[in-house]
């Protein structure tokens, strides 16, 4: 139960990078660094694969279509989304816009296999939900009407991104949990190839083939928050979450995703060299107080079961 937790947390940790990782980055563009996230991704998967033990043989053929369908879509898909809503939303509203998620996986979770009663996980949930929605709400009334155009078109792009990992996390949490799951480095191993596919169809439309010209210190941005968003964000981030989907219920774990929203809202303020609202220190809070239930009232539950 500790280890699960903890992978997840560390995962959300990793997976918040997402939220700031475009900004740094610029003038590079959203697909360059998608690219050359990806395809670091499939390119450490590929090059574990020279040990035998890290090859994912003798799985089934479709649970190996769908690994690397999820890494296409799921991870590709989603970090393209996020990046867009980063660029025209900023670093505040993407995350508390896919913080929701949580909220929407414990409950779809929580219809499947019915892990807690609905009054148990009734008041952790309406916590996360209001403190989401305090500080979305705070921001936008903040906004001006000629702002509000771009940062509905920053929210529309982190719509997609939360529904595709909405499809992502059912499904993976699916596989993981099934009687012939894989173990976590193969399943990652799969996702990094189609990921590393993802990133080979976008290649036409990166900035190496545009007449563009970067200075030293911009490619060495990139190529430094490439390799940290390859390896960490994407490789460590994926196999860790593997293990806590392994060892936790989706109704938990999807919980435990909030946190990469303050993680993200963390990485943006220091981006932004700022301190928190009131309303956005307050929402953190309250989705993290709902968190802690929700990780308390599932314990005892998952203790008296061991």
């Amino acid at each position: 139960m500790l280890i699960g937790i903890l992978c997840g947390l560390a995962t959300c940790a990793l997976w918040g990078l997402s939220f700031v990782a475009p900004r740094v980055v610029a003038p590079y563009t959203t697909i360059d660094l998608t690219v050359a996230r990806y395809g670091l991704f499939a390119a450490v998967s590929l090059i574990l694969m020279i040990n035998p033990r890290f090859r994912p043989v003798g799985l089934r053929r479709s649970l190996v279509l769908t690994g690397i369908a999820l890494g296409g879509f799921g991870y590709v898909g989603y970090f393209m989304s996020i990046s867009y809503a980063v660029r025209y939303a900023g670093t505040a509203i993407p995350p508390l816009v896919i913080g929701t998620m949580p909220v929407l996986l414990a409950i779809i979770a929580n219809f499947k296999d019915r892990s807690i009663s609905w009054s148990a996980l009734a008041l952790p949930l309406m916590l996360i939900a209001a403190g989401i929605g305090w500080v979305n709400v705070s921001i936008f009334a903040t906004t001006s009407a000629g702002d509000q155009t771009g940062i509905l078109s920053g929210i529309a792009a982190a719509l997609i991104g939360l529904v595709l990992w909405v499809i992502y996390s059912l499904i993976s949490a699916a596989v993981m949990q099934s009687q012939d799951a894989p173990s976590a480095m193969h399943w990652t191993a799969l996702q990094g190839i189609g990921a590393g596919i993802g990133a080979v169809i976008l290649l036409p439309f990166t900035s190496l083939w545009e007449n563009v010209s970067f200075t030293g210190e911009q490619t060495f941005h990139f190529v430094l928050w490439g390799a940290v968003m390859g390896i960490a964000g994407s490789w460590l981030a994926t196999l860790s979450w593997m293990i806590a989907a392994r060892l936790l219920p989706l109704a938990l774990a999807a919980q435990l995703v909030v946190a990469e929203t303050v993680f993200g809202l963390f990485y943006g303020f220091l981006f932004e060299q700022r301190m928190p609202t009131i309303p956005e220190a307050g929402g953190a809070i309250l989705q993290l107080v709902g968190v802690g239930m929700a990780i308390a009232i599932f314990t005892p539950r998952r203790v008296a079961q061991a």
